[in-house]
């Protein structure tokens, strides 16, 4: 039987993809992350992302909560998948809900990077989308903006007051392209 050399270089990004989506798999069974060090994390990574964007710290002020995630690990080749945990702060600082991003590529894409992201609820529907049935698909909502340094110009206290608005932050890697399309938001009840 003869090996058929044009299949390689398929089989070889399969291989990536396989080894990549498992190093994605974050969960809280995969790290052993407990919900102290979720807390802690995502007080620290919130905390980070007011110091150096002051349009965040004043969505933060007028949110319903803040789902912060502050370590997701994105990669693949061809075949791509993220994932990480968080956690929800709510309007009153305490944190008591825990919740997992995760989310399947395909495409053109190839490499690996971490960053974090912040979704700023503001108003009891985005509040509520969090905790549906299954999981929230947060690419799907239509009330969803990313926002960006030209968003973030155009922010103003009139605009702010309904749907979700995310941050990304901490990007590191080489992987092209950031986004929320395809992920989904479920809760978890990680060890203490």
């Amino acid at each position: 039987m003869k090996p058929n050399l044009a299949a390689l270089p398929l089989a070889a990004a399969l291989a990536f993809s396989c080894l990549t989506l498992t190093q994605c798999a974050t969960g809280p069974t995969a790290t052993g992350a407990s919900a102290s060090t979720i807390a802690s994390d995502s007080r620290a990574a919130l905390n980070d992302l007011y110091r150096t964007n002051p349009k965040a710290r004043e969505l933060g002020r007028r949110a319903k909560g803040i789902l912060v995630f502050p370590h997701i690990t994105k990669g693949g080749f061809m075949l791509g998948g993220m994932g990480g945990n968080g956690a929800l702060v709510r309007n009153d600082g305490s944190i008591r809900d825990y919740y997992q991003t995760g989310g399947l590529s395909y495409g053109l894409q190839a490499g690996v990077q971490k960053y974090g992201y912040a979704l700023f609820l503001m108003d009891n529907e985005a509040f509520a989308n969090i905790n549906r049935a299954g999981g929230w698909e947060v690419g799907s909502s239509p009330s969803l903006v990313v926002v960006d340094e030209g968003v973030a110009g155009s922010l103003s206290t009139t605009t702010i007051d309904k749907g979700t608005y995310a941050f990304f932050f901490n990007q590191r890697g080489l992987m092209g392209g950031l986004g929320l399309q395809g992920s989904k938001i479920t809760r978890i009840e990680p060890g203490r």
